[in-house]
């Protein structure tokens, strides 16, 4: 069967924003764009491992995005998109109803507060936290040193985690943290973990640091702002660290499970990441593609696979799948159909397509 062309439409929401994976966020476009498909359609036309798409659509599922149906012929489900605009609505009413006012936090000092409200520590004078170690309070967790604190990022990384939010003060990282860091990170991003890191500026302009070992793409983001109020990991969106002094991380970090003060921390996140990615895009100067880089687009929107776009440029696959990083870093985008429309929308490349084939 000949494969149809359909062109891209029009730009849809990023979802990503909402705390959604940028896989479920692919997906959703897809959906969107090019109507009902199956998992194993979408898997196939994506590029996506199969497990990879599953767990796209059960997010998309979770939060409402799409729904499956059984086709009355084969019984194969079939995934179906829900209206853009009434997706967003609807997370952006969740988002705004989530977090309990008594929880609301813009610093260190709020988090000691939010705690005491929640009522899981009614009394924490931070001079008495070397006695309570381990579990002190239901939903809280006390990490007395940093080398202890290394441990347990180290088991929560290892574990079956989709997503990892990050917040560091620090301008410069020193060598024992990023010795410490640097594995787990790349062990995180080769299963796809969706890793989101905001720092400040480096002091003396240097971006080289413990997160300069991973590039801006699909699953790693990476943005610098100024006036980040405290450090924090979250995996999840279930658990969250942060440490039990500012001033002397030596005394090591408190581990958060409890339900209100986690979707504070996670609300602070998103603020501080929505404002950055904000500060990123305006600071973007209009794009030009050099010649390679319009060659490689204009064939991969003709339908080319990596393979054979990097056979008509004479490079290797690996150049091809640098070259598409660079662009999606440049233009702050997640993943390869975000590009595609940001090119588009940019009009400095036309937007790929997809070719459809129809199912045996």
């Amino acid at each position: 069967m000949t494969p149809t062309l359909v062109p891209l439409g029009a730009a849809v929401p990023s979802l990503v924003r909402w705390g959604l994976s940028s896989n479920a966020d692919l997906v959703f476009r897809t959906l969107v764009t090019f109507g009902p498909r199956t998992e194993r359609t979408l898997a196939v036309e994506l590029g996506l491992p199969a497990r990879r798409t599953a767990e796209a659509l059960a997010e998309l599922r979770e939060c409402g995005a799409a729904a499956a149906t059984a086709d009355a012929r084969t019984t194969t489900r079939v995934w179906t998109a829900r209206p853009a605009t009434v997706v967003v609505e609807h997370l952006r009413r969740r988002r705004m109803h989530v977090v309990d006012p008594r929880f609301t936090i813009r610093s260190h000092h709020d988090v000691v507060r939010a705690l005491r409200n929640s009522g899981i520590a009614a009394a924490l004078p931070l001079h008495t936290l070397p006695s309570l170690a381990g579990e002190f309070a239901a939903g809280l967790r006390y990490l007395p040193s940093r080398e202890l604190t290394r441990r347990r990022l180290a088991e929560l990384a290892g574990t079956k985690v989709r997503r990892v939010l990050s917040m560091n003060t620090a301008q410069a990282i020193d060598a024992e943290s990023a010795r410490a860091a640097s594995p787990l990170d790349l062990a995180m991003a080769e299963r796809g973990v969706q890793i989101r890191v905001l720092m400040p500026p480096p002091a003396d302009g240097d971006d080289l640091d413990v997160s300069g070992h991973l590039v801006n793409g699909t699953s790693f983001q990476r943005y610098e702002s100024a006036g980040i109020p405290l450090k924090l990991f979250v995996f999840d969106r279930e658990r969250a660290l942060l440490p039990a002094d500012p001033a002397d991380l030596e005394r090591g970090y408190l581990e958060v499970a409890h339900a209100g003060v986690l979707d504070a921390l996670i609300a602070l996140f998103d603020r501080h990441w929505q404002s950055a990615a904000a500060e990123h895009r305006a600071g973007l100067l209009p794009i030009e593609l050099s010649e390679r880089e319009r060659q490689l687009v204009t064939l991969l929107a003709a339908g080319h696979t990596d393979h054979t776009a990097a056979q008509r440029l004479r490079i290797s696959a690996r150049s091809v799948t640098g070259i598409l990083r660079s662009l999606m870093d440049r233009l702050g985008v997640d993943n390869r159909f975000q590009l595609g429309l940001a090119l588009g929308s940019l009009q400095v490349a036309v937007p790929p397509s997809i070719s459809i084939n129809g199912e045996s």
